[in-house]
């Protein structure tokens, strides 16, 4: 018995070719009918595969593939790799270091019977690829804050260091907008302004524009207080407002040097254009490989609870603390994959009158947040009027605390709003009878919709206010031009105070709660209710939260403030210093920890949304809401896009028929259904992979099946033999 036992192990093993996609296989009818063994007829494999034997037998009509017992997975992998080592590294490949050895000889014999032109070639191609190693390698010794998020990685997982590598890239993204501005808008005017090359400004008079449409007061004279630079620094009035910081300081028509004429006006919006544009594919090319990563580990929940319990712990934590801390998310992750399955079991078990009751629950509920986002969008909306219609008071009619309250009054109804709301919404949460994760999930969407709908709204506020008028018409200008001279640049500066006031709120609470906070818990050990407060955790989404936040506010002012970006990576610097002291020493990493490859994920999500909202506001403004006519680089265009026509209509007639047809009815409609027809081949070819991947699973699992099955008979074998020897 033992004998045959061990005779069965081969034949077993022969029986199952792993990563063999089912549907191409074409099974002998004489290999189910002798098999080499009795028992082997039991194995679970055996079964599914006969119970399918009538199913993959009609299969194999259409496919002559023939799956043979005797093919072997490594002959296989070899192939494979053989086939492949003229455009891959042999290092790609897990394999021990004779087996490299070995692939690598075969190389190097394959390219003997090469011609002179094909050996050349490979031996290029290989130079270049250590090359561009070589280059990879120096570069990532360059990298921003390399060392500084390694050791962060070390101390408290890779979740926190995501937040500070998805920082880093939000201070690499607006450096390259700023760069995009400075070349295109910048760069030729502070060239013809100091001289440095032989070139002039154009300035085309106004045609047809009424005298008082062009009046643009910048500031008042008379006596100023000592005060008013201060005021003028955090609102972007007085002295700000005339420089390159906002719209207002670039009316000119164009830059002429020797040889061609510079459109400013079309680089002006060809530069928000283009930052815009790279914003979308540089956050959709990170987002995908995070996607990939979430799509593979889309698990079943056995599998799950396996990942997490053999294949969940951070190798990179080096700190006891953190060890600790990563042990309690497990068994929280655990917790929480518990109570959702006993959800599921609820579910369905919940009778007619409890599924009514709890819908009915959630409808009264999603009212109350529908009416608390009302209310802050109103409040938002009342503060933004409130402080247009009293911020054109003189300075000196108004003592110095109640101007700045003035100016910043929509920043701080703003802050209350996002400080209040997320609090509200995880009281709500709680009665919702939603599963732990799903409850994370919709409160983090609920803020999230919370943070960026509140930008928007002062926008638009904006916009109502400079396209209507109260006891004169807007027929003279197309806008309220008493009120907004020049309304792009007052755009710009309430755009750069939320930018201002958003850094001295991060500051302030981290310098005058958290660390005092920290004090307390530590030298107050005592106290009961010190120690129930605790620390301030440093809670991931919330922190991204309030970056994006910022970033949004970049992407809507950069059009109206120029120089808004490099202001934007100035404070997210300032930002990434404050968090990490922050972290180190004076806050605690929250219990509830994120995956890397779900955090990356999870906050471009996030970061594609609110650009998605920016770019509402700004198509708007450009293409609806007429231009200044006092100030900027449009004074000469009924909107901002009127310059792409003119532009167009100065190209040559069979480049501008050329343009128009791709503009047309008759060009998008075909490209949109060929668009479609691409995007329905792509959705087929994902569902074809996603059932090859199910399949493989089911085959993974049988294999586990079998294992146990056959070391339960080794094992009744065993015990046999004993019983008979003794």
């Amino acid at each position: 018995m033992s004998e045959s036992s061990a005779n069965a192990l081969p034949a077993g093993r022969r029986g199952r070719q792993p990563f063999v996609h089912q549907d191409s296989l074409s099974l002998d009818s004489s290999y189910f009918s002798s098999p080499p063994m009795n028992f082997l007829q039991e194995l679970p494999s055996y079964r599914s595969i006969a119970r399918k034997r009538t199913t993959i037998l009609s299969r194999d009509k259409q496919s002559d593939t023939l799956l043979k017992p005797t093919d072997s997975y490594s002959s296989q992998l070899e192939g494979g790799i053989t086939e492949n080592l003229n455009s891959q590294s042999i290092r790609k490949y897990a394999l021990n270091i004779s087996e490299k050895r070995r692939l690598r000889d075969i190389q190097e014999t394959q390219m003997k019977y090469l011609s002179e032109w094909d050996q050349w070639k490979r031996y290029s191609s290989n130079s270049w690829k250590r090359f561009v190693e070589k280059a990879r390698e120096m570069t990532s010794h360059l990298e921003l804050w390399r060392e500084d998020i390694r050791s962060i990685e070390g101390k408290f997982g890779t979740g926190i260091q995501s937040y500070f590598s998805f920082l880093r890239f939000l201070v690499l993204l607006n450096l390259v907008i700023f760069l995009i501005i400075f070349m295109l808008v910048l760069l030729p005017m502070l060239l013809t302004k100091y001289k440095i090359t032989n070139s002039s400004f154009v300035l085309i008079p106004s045609k047809d524009i009424d005298i008082q449409c062009t009046v643009y007061p910048i500031s008042s004279s008379g006596l100023i207080y000592f005060y008013s630079y201060f005021i003028d620094l955090l609102s972007g009035t007085g002295f700000l407002e005339e420089t390159c910081l906002f719209y207002g300081h670039y009316t000119i028509d164009g830059v002429k040097f020797q040889t061609f004429t510079y459109d400013l006006p079309l680089a002006y919006l060809l530069s928000t254009i283009a930052y815009l544009a790279l914003s979308l594919l540089w956050i959709v090319k990170r987002s995908v490989e995070g996607f990939k990563i979430n799509l593979i580990r889309s698990e079943e929940h056995f599998q799950s609870y396996c990942n997490k319990i053999f294949a969940g712990w951070d190798f990179c934590i080096t700190n006891r603390s953190m060890a600790d801390l990563k042990h309690g998310s497990l068994r929280y992750e655990l917790r929480a994959d518990l109570e959702e399955e006993r959800i599921r079991q609820k579910i369905a078990e919940r009778t007619s009158e409890e599924t009514i009751r709890i819908y009915s629950l959630r409808l009264f509920l999603n009212c109350i947040v529908l009416a608390v986002l009302a209310a802050c969008f109103y409040a938002i909306y009342r503060a933004t009027i409130f402080s247009q219609e009293h911020m054109k008071k003189e300075i000196d009619k108004m003592v110095f605390g109640e101007n700045l309250l003035i100016l910043y009054l929509p920043s701080i109804v703003i802050t209350l709003a996002n400080f209040v709301t997320p609090m509200i919404f995880a009281k709500i949460i709680h009665y919702e009878d939603y599963s732990p994760g799903f409850e994370i999930r919709l409160t983090i969407l609920r803020c999230v919709f919370m943070r960026l709908a509140t930008i928007c709204v002062l926008v638009f506020t904006l916009g109502s206010k400079i396209t209507s008028c109260d006891n004169y018409s807007c027929e003279l200008c197309g806008y309220n031009q008493k009120l907004y001279p020049c309304w792009e640049t007052q755009v710009g500066q309430e755009m750069y105070k939320l930018m201002i006031f958003d850094l001295i709120i991060i500051l302030a609470v981290t310098l005058f709660v958290d660390f005092p906070r920290k004090l307390l818990v530590t030298y107050c050990s005592s106290s009961k209710l010190i120690q129930c407060w605790g620390q301030q955790e440093f809670a991931i989404p919330d922190n991204v939260l309030g970056i994006v936040y910022g970033q949004t506010i970049c992407w809507i002012g950069a059009f109206f403030s120029p120089l808004l970006p490099a202001i934007a990576t100035l404070k997210f610097i300032i930002i990434f210093y404050v968090k990490e002291v922050s972290l180190i020493y004076t806050c605690r990493p929250s219990p509830r920890q994120f995956r890397a490859s779900n955090s990356n994920f999870f906050f471009l999500l996030v970061l594609l949304i609110g650009l998605c909202l920016a770019i509402i506001p700004l198509t708007i403004s450009m293409a609806r809401i007429p231009s200044s006519k006092a100030c900027g680089p449009f004074t000469n265009f009924n909107t901002t896009w009127e310059v792409i026509p003119k532009t167009v209509s100065t190209f040559p007639s069979s480049l501008q028929s050329l343009v128009h047809g791709l503009t047309s009815e008759a060009f998008a409609v075909p490209f949109f259904m060929i668009i479609c027809l691409i995007m329905f081949y792509f959705i087929a070819l994902a569902g074809a992979h996603k059932r090859v991947v199910v399949q493989l699973r089911e085959q993974l699992s049988l294999e586990s099946r079998d294992k146990r099955y056959l070391i339960q008979k080794l094992t009744e074998a065993q015990r046999e033999m004993r019983n008979r020897l003794d």
